[in-house]
């Protein structure tokens, strides 16, 4: 087992990597699969250019959606705002909580750069959409300096059914194809100097040092995990205790739990301040000497009409 602690250990530093690495893959087959099995370009100046944006706006949208639904960050700012509205932006913190939110939606921004990327690096539906344009600039572009066939066959370039000579058709592909690849590394680039700048101005930013500021992210991580493990133990234990009372028909055990406006506080977006060495909510709670230590005996569930004691 210890020969394999290396190995761990080297996934467990770049499962970031790894992730987007399994992404990208994700992203190549998935565009290779629209583009062989279900993407038939209609060759119709009428539905081309629709056709074709469907094809590749339509997945990156879906993707957005999925990587901000998926946001754990976002619901943990979202949640509880319509009934508190400054939870969402407490005093104070707007700068803190607009850089939560544009780090969160450049999270989820990733999956559809990618297939952007890899399918503007193809081609296929960005040559059905662009041959589908009926602007003059764009028809001018294309066909200039050749046969008025050229215009009105443009849209047919895609298929095989146009009337222009195979060697007009092919230089038109081309040029639909260098388009697409151009704008394909493009977006790349930008993404790439983005988030170097992002990084760049982040770190420059930062109240910690380098090596604190890694050390801060490490311990969020492991935060995290153990509160999972914390809350999946908890959860068993407290649904032992109210299956047990239920069938031994006897009142419960008293279960100490943590409060509402605890629960509240350890949920809100943490801001790091140089007057404290605390590195998430949890901890600058758990470390206040002024906090309530009084538990609540019964678990309190409010839903959306009433509230519900457990």
């Amino acid at each position: 087992m210890d020969n394999f602690q290396p190995v761990l250990r080297f996934i467990m530093n770049q499962k970031a990597t790894i992730g987007y690495s399994f992404m990208a893959l994700l992203t190549i087959g998935g565009e290779r699969v629209f583009s062989m099995v279900s993407f038939q370009c209609p060759c119709n100046r009428n539905q081309n250019f629709a056709y074709g944006l469907t094809f590749l706006l339509g997945p990156a949208a879906v993707l957005l959606v999925l990587g901000l639904f998926f946001s754990t960050g976002l619901w943990r700012l979202y949640t509880g705002c319509c009934l508190n509205p400054m939870k969402l932006c407490p005093r104070g913190k707007c700068f803190g909580c607009l850089r939560a939110f544009i780090s969160i939606f450049t999270g989820a921004c990733v999956a559809p750069v990618m297939w952007l990327s890899v399918a503007l690096l193809n081609g296929t539906f960005y040559e059905c959409a662009i041959s589908g344009l009926n602007d003059n600039v764009v028809v001018d572009m294309f066909c200039k300096n050749k046969t008025s066939t050229c215009q009105r066959e443009l849209a047919q370039v895609p298929c095989s059914r146009s009337k222009l000579s195979e060697n007009e058709r092919m230089e038109l592909l081309l040029m639909f194809r260098a388009q697409s690849q151009i704008l394909g590394w493009c977006i790349i680039i930008v993404a790439a100097f983005g988030g170097l700048i992002g990084t760049c101005c982040t770190n420059c930013r930062s109240k910690v040092s380098y090596l604190q500021l890694t050390f801060w992210k490490r311990y969020v991580e492991k935060e995290k995990d153990c509160f999972d493990r914390f809350a999946m133990d908890y959860a068993a234990k407290l649904a032992e205790r109210n299956l047990q009372s239920f069938f031994e028909n006897k009142d419960p055990e008293p279960f100490p739990f943590p409060s509402h406006k605890a629960w509240e506080e350890i949920s809100a977006h943490y801001t790091f301040s140089r007057s404290e060495q605390c590195y998430s909510t949890l901890q600058q709670y758990v470390e206040r000497s002024t906090r309530d230590f009084a538990p609540e005996k019964k678990p309190v569930l409010v839903l959306e009409h009433e509230t519900e004691m457990l």
